[in-house]
């Protein structure tokens, strides 16, 4: 007789998986994924390592998981600064800076996601959330030029511009090397000149 997973054995497996996932999260979110041990997720998870191997082939699998979910919620709240009332250049610069101050928020979190060094399949994942963001900035810009809140020019070539500048300008600032003897505050100017180099490449106009 073949074997039949009863309903009981599959949420309890659901209920492992999800454990696993959530303390990944939280290791990640800790020390980066570097530091992320398999031995450590899964004594956080309750269960064996083992059965961390049942859920996710690997430990690179497990990471591009953490890494889709965790990047998601980032691309989301840029769509959802985008989708707020006002002109695209507004849009945009609302995006942009829930963007900067989010990622000093979770500055070890945001590290990770920005400029961790990664293995391949976690790093396949980062480039195809750079072309969300793009994606979403494009669309924006667009309808500035539309609206003629913004200058003419490549839409798609400024968007990848404007992922990449955001992205490159916060290395730094994160770096554990850095956050790990100062405390950074979405207060800080740092924030405000990011934005305002953005907008100015972006519109051609000094904020």
């Amino acid at each position: 007789m073949a074997y039949r997973e009863t309903e009981k054995m599959r949420q309890r497996k659901a209920e492992a998986r999800k454990r696993i996932v959530k303390c990944t999260y939280r290791c990640v979110a800790e020390g980066g994924f570097r530091s992320a041990r398999v031995t450590r997720i899964a004594d956080l998870a309750g269960v064996a390592t083992g059965t961390l191997y049942r859920h996710f082939e690997s430990r690179e699998d497990l990471f591009a998981e953490i890494f889709r979910l965790a990047t998601q919620r980032e691309v989301d709240k840029v769509a959802e600064a985008l989708a707020t009332s006002g002109n695209a250049a507004e849009r945009l610069e609302r995006a942009l800076r829930q963007f900067a101050e989010r990622a000093l928020k979770g500055p070890m979190m945001a590290w990770s996601l920005i400029a961790e060094p990664v293995d391949p399949k976690v790093e396949e994942e980062r480039l195809a959330y750079r072309k969300a963001y793009a994606s979403l900035f494009e669309k924006a810009i667009q309808e500035g030029i539309d609206e003629k809140c913004i200058p003419d020019q490549d839409a798609r070539q400024s968007s990848t511009c404007l992922v990449g500048a955001i992205a490159e300008s916060l290395v730094g600032p994160l770096s554990p090397t850095q956050t790990a003897c100062a405390t950074i505050d979405n207060n800080d100017p740092l924030v405000d000149s990011i934005i305002r180099f953005c907008m100015q490449g972006l519109t051609g106009t000094r904020r």
